[in-house]
């Protein structure tokens, strides 16, 4: 089952890595749904099924995050005077996050993000146009949105782009380097959110083998191989294909996700 579940995640990564790059879209939309799926498989109980599947995806994401981050680098589309300024508090948030989902139950987890996959979706579909003529808020408020953002992208297991993007544009900041400042917080998010699930989960008793705290080291490492091999191919199509036709079919088949994982 082992060697299923290894196989199985090397296709998710692959499909994983090539959304990422044609829609931009973080993985762990598709990850956390599709862990939920196969983990079972290898004996993880619905107890703890949620934060393996979250712990799982962020650990992955680190590895995506890093080299999507160093890429905006090169291209000059960080500007790392305010990214510093909500890399910090996005850490944290993410850390303490980890600890919030080690405290809730597997259901609550899966209502939460759900719900929160709905919202994104819907955000998507409606294409929503952010005001361009809005300037920063203050410091303080920035650095609450990064918090809030870390936690909420660990409770969920992803990168965090899908709230900073949206939020950033809101405020009047480019979209490229919007893109920018959330992938380089989306390696904190990634880095400390999986670090907190792997303390939160140390020796528990009730995990399969090949476990490190909750993070499934043979899924993490199908996804981690082929995603970061079709990432590229997925920016190559990026120019070909109808990406915002597909962008609303994509968020049409989260919501049926979401919808099927909260009725189970």
């Amino acid at each position: 089952m082992i060697l299923t579940v290894l196989i199985s995640c090397i296709v998710l990564g692959s499909v994983v890595g090539f959304l990422a790059g044609l829609l931009g879209i973080g993985g762990g939309l598709i990850i956390v749904p599709a862990l939920v799926y196969l983990l079972p498989m290898v004996g993880v109980s619905s107890d703890v099924v949620m934060p393996m599947a979250l712990g799982t995806s962020l650990g992955a994401i680190v590895i995506t995050s890093t080299s999507a981050a160093y890429a905006h680098h090169r291209k000059s589309n960080i500007p790392w005077q305010l990214a510093k300024q909500l890399m910090i508090l996005v850490a944290v948030g993410a850390l303490v996050g980890a600890f919030i989902a080690d405290s809730l139950s597997s259901e609550a987890l899966t209502r939460f993000f759900s719900f929160v996959v709905i919202l994104l979706a819907a955000y998507m579909l409606l294409s929503i146009n952010a005001s361009k003529e809005r300037s920063l808020p203050a410091t303080y408020v920035l650095q609450l949105l990064s918090f809030i953002t870390g936690i909420i992208s660990s409770l969920m297991g992803i990168a965090g782009g899908a709230i900073l993007v949206p939020s950033l544009s809101f405020f009047g900041v480019p979209v490229r380097h919007a893109i920018g400042i959330a992938t380089a917080c989306g390696v904190m998010v990634a880095l400390f959110g999986s670090l907190g699930y792997i303390i939160t989960g140390f020796n528990l008793p009730n995990l399969p083998d090949l476990s490190l705290g909750y993070l499934y080291l043979p899924a993490l490492l199908g996804i981690v191989i082929s995603s970061s091999i079709f990432a590229p191919i997925g920016v190559k199509y990026a120019s070909k294909l109808p990406v915002k036709t597909l962008k609303k079919f994509f968020a049409v088949f989260l919501i049926f996700v979401a919808i099927k994982m909260m009725i189970g």
